[in-house]
C-alpha cells in the first residue's frame, strides 16, 4: 500500500510510523530522514538544502519534492511506502499528486491520527527524559511510579530545549494553520481514514490497520 500518515506533533505519527512498516512489510519514507541523508553525503541536492537551511529558510518545496522522488525509485518502495512528514500544506498535496501520477505510484490511503489538541499540549510539554536510563516518560501520562523509579535512581527528568511551552504552542499553531486543510483536501479524494489516536501503542495501530481494511 502507498500511504501518507498525517498528525499533529505529539501524535505518535513515529511510534505508528514504525507499526506500519512491520505490519505491511513496507518502508517509511521521512522526509527529515532523507534531507539528513543529503546534507550528509553533500550531494547536490543536499548542497542546495544546506543553502536554505543556513539561510533560515524552510527547505524549497521544489527540493524536497526531488528528494522523495528520487527516493521512491528505489526497489525497496514497490510493493509500497509510509509518507511521513510531507506534504505539510495543499501546495506540497497537490505537488505530490501529480509526481505520483507521473511515476504511476497514486496513494491508497491518508492515515490522520486524530486526537485533542489540549492532550497533545500536554504529551509534549510534560515529556521528560531520565538522565540515568534514559526512558522516556511524561509528568502527566506516566505512572508515579516510573517517575519515582528515576529519581530513586539518582537520576534526572530532563526535557529538550524545543519542548518549552512557547515553542510547542508555535509548532501546534502551524499545524493547525498550514496542515489540517489537508484533511478535507484528502477527504475530498476519497482517500482520508481517521483514526482515534487516544489509547496504547496498541490499541492506536489495531485502529490503523482496521482503518486500512476498510
Amino acid at each position: 500500500m502507498r500511504i501518507v500518515l498525517l498528525g499533529a506533533p505529539g501524535s505518535g505519527k513515529g511510534t505508528q510510523a514504525q507499526k506500519l512498516v512491520a505490519g505491511q512489510g513496507i518502508p517509511q519514507v521521512s522526509t527529515g530522514d532523507l534531507l539528513r541523508a543529503e546534507l550528509k553525503s553533500e550531494s547536490a541536492l543536499g548542497l542546495r538544502a544546506k543553502t536554505d537551511m543556513d539561510a533560515g529558510r524552510l527547505v524549497a518545496d521544489g527540493l524536497v519534492l526531488q528528494i522523495i522522488e528520487r527516493r521512491l525509485e528505489k526497489d525497496d518502495v514497490r510493493n509500497g511506502f509510509i509518507l511521513d512528514g510531507f506534504p505539510r500544506n495543499r501546495t506540497q498535496a497537490e505537488d505530490l499528486a501529480r509526481l505520483l501520477a507521473e511515476i504511476e505510484k497514486p496513494l491508497d490511503a491518508v492515515l490522520l491520527l486524530d486526537i485533542d489538541m489540549e492532550i497533545l499540549s500536554k504529551r509534549l510539554t510534560g515529556r521528560r527524559t531520565c538522565s540515568v536510563t534514559g526512558k522516556v516518560l511524561n509528568i502527566h501520562f506516566s505512572p508515579q511510579q516510573d517517575l519515582d523509579a528515576c529519581i530513586a535512581a539518582g537520576g534526572e527528568l530532563l526535557y529538550r530545549d524545543d519542548d518549552n511551552e512557547e515553542t510547542i504552542a508555535n509548532r501546534l499553531g502551524v499545524y493547525q494553520e498550514q496542515t489540517r486543510p489537508l484533511i478535507e483536501f484528502y477527504r475530498s479524494a476519497g482517500l482520508l481514514r481517521v483514526v482515534d489516536a487516544m489509547g496504547t501503542v496498541e490499541e492506536v495501530a489495531q485502529r490503523m490497520q482496521e482503518a486500512l481494511d476498510s
